[in-house]
């Protein structure tokens, strides 16, 4: 009897199918360490702790991307260790911070099939939902990535394509208990650009970039546990290593913070496409757009929805070319809601 897994296939999906994976992971401060080593990220309320206290929160919770990358990574053996690539988010809602500490689990649902017309792949849409150690709900998101079939004989599964919201309202988005801004340091925060001072419409070249490396993409994956093997085994990738789409984001995330310092929490995600492959070598750079403008109710508290793009060295606010595809060197197109102050 065989022991070991060789990971899931497209035929092996079906709608309705929970999932629930393994490993739980119990995160520390050691997380936050290896992510700002990483990563250029600097925003101040996952850096300090005295500035979160002074935001309402009782210490500085884990980078909201290192608590996605942790969660996202419980579902890789189960739901995208034969992978052709990772297509696409939506719906996704961070709704309680994650503190050093806590132990967070993943389960995902199946919600929707679609086999390729080349018979070969297809694509499986997933609910994540990352929890802790009390059960709470701590980040749920839609995902979908396209899949290998094993036996190319099995029969086409019925296509269920699931009815997915374009964006999340402001009355979708969950602010952290106890989050205020009414006495924001923007000295300490490193820029003085509060809510009001950003125009829907408004674009900002971060300016800055940063060549991904080999060691760094290897040393980011396993510390997400993420074991899909297109980011590992040559053979599956010849032209070389895909770099996980999750590095991508969180280095275009914290390069942004050059323009937009002041984006402290990441709340809502309202959709993502990786829109070409990322290697070793490439240059990452960041462009920012803002598509809408809200108050949230809460004291001093303002949410930004931006449209995050980075390129392997593109000119900025250059996204798709005349014939509507994405230019080559757009490596990510993030739609999401961050808090800010007002």
């Amino acid at each position: 009897m065989a022991k070991t897994n060789p990971g899931r296939f497209f035929e092996d999906y079906e709608v309705g199918q929970v999932l629930h994976h393994a490993v739980p992971r119990t995160v520390t401060t050691g997380e936050r360490a290896l992510y700002h080593a990483l990563y250029p990220a600097r925003h101040a309320l996952y850096s300090s702790d005295t500035f979160a206290q002074a935001s309402g929160l009782p210490q500085s919770p884990v980078d909201d991307l290192a608590a996605f990358h942790v969660v996202f990574g419980k579902t890789v053996p189960d739901v995208s260790l034969n992978a052709v690539a990772n297509l696409g988010y939506a719906e996704g809602r961070w709704l309680k911070p994650v503190y050093p500490g806590d132990t967070l689990r993943s389960v995902s649902e199946v919600i929707g099939v679609k086999q390729n017309s080349n018979g070969k792949t297809g694509v499986v849409w997933v609910r994540t939902k990352g929890l802790n150690q009390r059960d709470e709900v701590v980040l749920d998101y839609v995902r979908w990535v396209m899949v290998r079939k094993s036996n190319l004989d099995t029969p086409a599964p019925d296509t269920v394509v699931p009815d997915l919201k374009q964006a999340l309202s402001i009355d979708d988005l969950v602010i952290p208990q106890g989050l205020d801004f009414s006495d924001y340091d923007f000295a300490l925060a490193g820029e003085p650009h509060r809510w009001g001072d950003y125009e829907v419409g408004e674009t900002i070249d971060h300016v800055d970039g940063v060549t991904v490396e080999e060691a760094e993409h290897m040393l980011a994956t396993r510390l997400w546990q993420n074991t899909a093997k297109v980011h590992f085994d040559l053979t599956f990738r010849p032209e070389g290593r895909l770099i996980y789409g999750g590095h991508v984001i969180s280095m275009a995330r914290a390069l942004s913070f050059n323009g937009l310092a002041n984006t402290q929490m990441i709340v809502g995600l309202n959709g993502g496409a990786h829109a070409n492959p990322c290697f070793a070598g490439d240059t990452i750079k960041a462009w920012s757009e803002v598509l809408d403008k809200a108050e949230t109710g809460v004291p001093g508290v303002g949410a930004l929805r931006l449209r995050l793009v980075a390129t392997k060295g593109g000119a900025p606010f250059e996204l798709r070319g005349p014939e509507g595809k994405y230019k080559a060197d757009v490596l990510l197109d993030l739609d999401y809601w961050a808090l800010m102050p007002i």
